[in-house]
């Protein structure tokens, strides 16, 4: 929210824009700078190059006078992340309706980052006391690579204003639908904060609509949906401060299992807790689905490159005594992927794990007793999870909640078992525990009760490079499945918590902003990644990119030590150098 450059008056801009009008495309770059509307300042922060290249970054800034917001509706920072989320959707609205073709490549684009079913932190609008600030981007128009003046003129000092006026003023909002935006995120972002001290690692509210309307559409199914009801025994309350008493089910902390036949709702519930770690837009009908934040979903995830992790507490033993205590690959198993995955969440303080029998490695799951009788312990390098699930949540506070359709051994570790049925869930756990006594399964406990100590892990500053040719910092985000990273890809398909591009652009700003700043060779991995965060905390994510941009969504840090670790060229000391 700068003023360093000097202000003339919008209507100067259309002038200059006139006189621009046939010239070639970087004569463009003179209308870098600020201007002044009657109530407005628009300022442009970057002009692109030619029209196919990335558009014109820029901002709008309305004093919060004109804008006219009380106060109450970003009073504490859940209403105003929520207040931020809902201008930027209005202002979308008002893009898609004003942006047309209008030459060549991207000419004619007016928009916003695009937007999900959650709310995130964004820089893509900023409200305080003093003032509203919106980000955009434009596609300033061109024939060939010839500017049309009059395009831009109408697009900068006539389109514009008005999404401004319909977007950003108050009074010509719906104050009702404001509120309760508001309010949603309010309600979830309480509920979240209380799970802990109630036992709870995440909450379910009754009615609530888990099944999407399909794999590639996240809105909530229509018709056919079954309303979520939580089983007695597992019904808790809460009020909330603004939607008042309600009621669902909680799961509690330590080892819960979800069972059930196929296609009755397993996946679904395990996919909405999972993603209960976000906020949800009114109407989603997931609004009061809320987990503890540092849940992490865990998968295997063959070929992943894997960089001097300790994995010894899952697999040990290996042939030709090759050591698990710093092992690095660049193409591992299923199975040792997923004991990575495990260690590396737990590397990055998690305490909820999130494991669906679908996305797991079976072996690394479950040892039966008959594999057991064939294939003798001291043959078998794998200490499978269910020998560790129980261990984690006693010694170390680490719960798991995951879908198990195929093995009923995890009864004998469960603390809580939930059944599936045409997507009702019914707690099970008695009769889980009854059947685990009639049907013993035999088998024998593998791997020492010593869960060992977690090893610090230092990465090298030059195995992080953002380069390409000349250009000393190069990234692009891929969808949210691969982040382009200098000359390396970094595959994040496997990575299933994130849900929005803008995430992973905030994820390789802040790969970036940690090579320049804390990666030296001395710190570690976790270290660097509490610094980061730190600093995204004390001065919001704008802090690490390098100039004003609102297409960047906040992550948590396990997704971005997920994608440091994914780096194919990460290597790894645990010695400082």
């Amino acid at each position: 929210m700068a003023r360093d450059e000097p202000t003339v008056e919008l209507e100067n801009l259309r002038h200059q824009l006139l006189e621009l009008d046939g010239r070639g495309y970087k004569a463009y770059k003179d209308i870098q700078g600020r201007y002044d509307g009657s109530e407005f300042t628009l300022i442009i922060d970057y002009v692109q190059g030619d029209p196919f290249a990335s558009p014109s970054k820029c901002r709008v800034l309305l004093p919060q006078s004109v804008a006219g917001f009380p106060r109450s509706l970003y009073r504490s920072r859940s209403r105003e992340i929520a207040l931020r989320d809902y201008l930027t959707r209005q202002f979308s609205l008002w893009c898609d309706r004003i942006s047309d073709r209008r030459g060549t490549g991207k000419s004619g684009l007016i928009a916003t980052c695009r937007m999900g079913q959650e709310v995130l932190e964004r820089t893509s609008a900023f409200v305080n006391h003093r003032e509203v600030e919106l980000r955009f981007v434009v596609g300033l128009p061109a024939r060939g690579r010839r500017i049309l003046g009059r395009q831009a003129a109408q697009m900068l000092c006539e389109d514009i204003p008005q999404s401004v006026d319909r977007a950003l003023y108050y009074d010509n909002l719906d104050a009702g639908e404001i509120e309760r935006h508001v309010e949603t995120v309010e309600d979830a972002d309480w509920l979240r904060d209380r799970l802990s001290e109630r036992g709870l690692v995440a909450f379910v509210a009754d009615r609530s609509i888990l099944p999407r309307q399909s794999g590639v559409d996240p809105r909530p199914l229509q018709d056919r949906a079954v309303p979520f009801e939580s089983p007695p025994s597992l019904r808790v309350e809460f009020d909330c401060p603004n939607r008042g008493k309600i009621s669902g089910m909680g799961i509690p902390t330590g080892v819960t299992p979800i069972v059930g036949g196929g296609y009755h709702g397993k996946s679904t519930l395990l996919s909405a807790i999972e993603l209960g770690i976000y906020n949800r837009i009114p109407g989603d009908a997931r609004e009061v689905v809320v987990t503890q934040p540092d849940a992490v979903k865990i998968r295997a995830e063959d070929g992943r490159q894997i960089a001097g992790v300790d994995i010894s507490l899952f697999i040990n033993n290996l042939p030709q005594g090759r050591s698990t205590t710093q092992f690095s690959t660049a193409n591992a198993s299923g199975s040792t992927s997923q004991a990575a995955n495990i260690v590396e969440a737990l590397e990055m303080d998690a305490k909820v794990l999130l494991v669906d029998e679908d996305t797991a490695a079976t072996n690394f799951m479950i040892r039966d007793r008959r594999m057991q009788a064939l294939i003798a312990k001291e043959k078998e390098p794998i200490t499978p999870f269910i020998d560790r699930v129980r261990q984690l949540s006693s010694y170390c506070g680490i719960s798991t909640v995951l879908v198990m359709g195929g093995s009923g051994d995890y009864f004998d570790v469960a603390d809580t078992v939930i059944g599936m049925e045409d997507f009702r869930p019914r707690e099970l756990t008695r009769e889980a525990k009854a059947i685990a006594r009639q049907y013993a399964t035999g088998r024998r406990e593998e791997g020492s009760e010593d869960l060992g100590e977690m090893t610090e892990r230092i990465p090298l500053p030059e195995s992080l490079d953002p380069s390409r040719g000349k250009r000393l910092v190069k990234w692009q985000a891929r969808d949210v499945d691969a982040i382009a990273f200098g000359t390396e890809d970094i595959d994040l398909s496997a990575v299933e918590q994130l849900v929005d591009v803008a995430q992973l652009r905030g994820i390789a700003e802040a790969m970036v902003y940690a090579k320049q700043h804390y990666i030296d060779g001395r710190r570690s991995l976790r270290d660097i990644i509490d610094a980061v965060m730190d600093d995204i905390e004390t001065g919001g994510l704008s802090e690490i990119a390098a100039f004003p941009q609102g297409d960047l969504a906040m992550f948590r840090r396990f997704e971005l030590a997920a994608a440091i670790d994914r780096l194919r060229t990460l290597q790894i000391t645990s010695n400082p150098s």
